[in-house]
Formats: C-alpha cells, sequence, structure tokens
C-alpha cells in the first residue's frame, strides 16, 4: 500500500494484495475531505490483476485520477 497523495481535493490511496496464484489486485480508497455531512469515501476493489504488485499500484493510481477528471 502506498501513503495516501493530493490529486485535486481527494487523498488517493493505491493498494495491491497478493492473490494465492501470485498475481496482485488492483484497488483504491478515495477520500474527499470536509466536515463529518461533506466527506466522501469511496472503495474499489480488483480492478484486475497484474503479475507485480507495481503495475497493479500504478494502475489504481491512474484509474482513481481518470474517475476523479470525469467526475470531480
Amino acid at each position: 500500500m502506498l501513503s495516501p497523495r493530493r490529486y485535486r481535493v481527494y487523498a488517493i490511496r493505491p493498494s495491491a494484495h497478493r492473490l494465492p496464484d501470485g498475481r496482485f489486485s488492483s484497488n483504491l480508497t478515495l477520500t474527499r475531505p470536509g466536515d463529518r455531512e461533506e466527506r466522501s469515501r469511496y472503495e474499489f476493489y480488483s480492478f484486475g490483476y497484474f503479475p507485480a504488485e507495481c503495475q497493479a499500484l500504478r494502475f489504481s493510481d491512474q484509474w482513481g485520477r481518470d474517475w476523479i477528471d470525469t467526475r470531480g
């Protein structure tokens, strides 16, 4: 798991976990800060499966930035 980084108003936290077959599942958490009423958290799991952890993390990071760009 990488430390969260800011992109626009969101914190992006990509993560990956190893599967029994040795591949890595690509996951993502996006958090938009605000008070309790306005705070938003989105969690996405298993975008795809990759042979290397770094590939899974890069994919999650890019997918998160694309999601933010299209939804604000």
